[in-house]
């Protein structure tokens, strides 16, 4: 009963079950955590129209171009929570009866948010869960039919790869399928497939493919600049020149982090540890191994710092292993 006396009575399903998500959201706020995953869509379900509009289309679209810059504002992991929602929130649209057009292009924008969902969740080290998420946005972007999107999704997977502790062969592989989709259109997936192609070479010391990836690489960027900036270009050089000791890796690293927009966090750290690299392949130890430190305390350890830290360890001197900063660079980077 009420406090007047009155009988309670008791709800529909669909009351009770926004009532949950109700308490769910507020729980959530409350601890200073993400809304859970459909949580707003429920509460709000029967506020607005069942149909979707072209304008609403436009929304989710202008979302995913968001997310194209927040993603270099933010630390590896910290979108998983939004881009999760947001799939939610697309899945529940794609099952209503849309018109032919708008199915479409929430099925692009479903590949794309999937896409860097799955990158999120490589780089945290969740190959499993990026895996689940990577075919997601392969079938999405598929039944859209936008072949450069699925360009995209194919050669953004392989960019992914290279950290994540793939072999070699399965992140040139993902890369020659991105390539081969393409037919040799320029896209920024076409961009992806090289970048990935490049560093993989560069790892194995192999100069001539390096070259030749990072030649095809400026080629696309050159073409689509709009869709693939130019730093992300200056980033792949950087890498590729440093690991293969090339002369012209210090000048392409100052290049590379000229070019970032203020705030971004992720790839110019990145860079930063590209550079402490190449300062100790120098022979500039103690500047390496306290840029590296600096570096790997200010964030994250995503498989990308990972890979990094394991590899300026790999070219310390014998007689430099001992150092203090060089264990503790070794404790940051035990991997649980």
């Amino acid at each position: 009963q009420t406090a007047l006396g009155e009988p309670v009575l008791p709800g529909t399903d669909e009351t009770d079950m926004k009532r949950r998500a109700a308490l769910q959201m507020l729980a959530a706020l409350s601890a200073g955590a993400a809304i859970p995953p459909g949580a707003l869509e429920t509460v709000l379900s029967g506020v607005t129209p069942d149909s979707i509009d072209q304008m609403d289309v436009d929304r989710w679209e202008r979302t995913v171009h968001e997310y194209r810059h927040v993603c270099l504002m933010r630390w590896t992991g910290a979108l998983i929570p939004d881009l999760t929602a947001d799939i939610v929130a697309v899945g529940k649209l794609l099952e209503r009866k849309n018109p032919p057009s708008v199915h479409t292009r929430l099925l692009r924008v479903s590949a794309e948010l999937s896409g860097r969902l799955a990158a999120e969740l490589d780089d945290i080290g969740d190959r499993r869960a990026a895996r689940v998420a990577w075919a997601s946005a392969r079938r999405a972007a598929d039944a859209s039919g936008d072949r450069d999107l699925s360009v995209w999704v194919r050669g953004y997977e392989a960019d992914q790869a290279r950290w994540s502790g793939c072999p070699d062969h399965v992140v040139t592989g993902l890369a020659d399928e991105a390539i081969a989709l393409s037919g040799g259109k320029p896209s920024r997936g076409l961009g992806r497939a090289y970048a990935a192609r490049a560093s993989v070479a560069a790892r194995q010391g192999d100069k001539h493919a390096a070259f030749d990836a990072l030649e095809n690489l400026a080629e696309v960027t050159d073409r689509v600049l709009e869709e693939l900036p130019e730093y992300h270009l200056r980033w792949n050089e950087a890498y590729a020149y440093t690991f293969l000791g090339d002369g012209r890796a210090s000048s392409s690293l100052d290049r590379a982090l000229a070019l970032y927009p203020p705030g971004t966090m992720t790839p110019v750290a990145n860079l930063r540890l590209i550079q402490a690299l190449d300062l100790v392949q120098q022979r500039e130890i103690d500047e390496g191994l306290e840029q590296a430190l600096t570096v790997l305390q200010e964030g994250p350890i995503s498989t990308t710092r990972y890979h990094l830290a394991e590899r300026i360890l790999g070219a310390l001197p014998e007689q430099a292993r001992k150092l203090p900063a060089a264990r503790d660079l070794r404790a940051l980077t035990v991997r649980a």
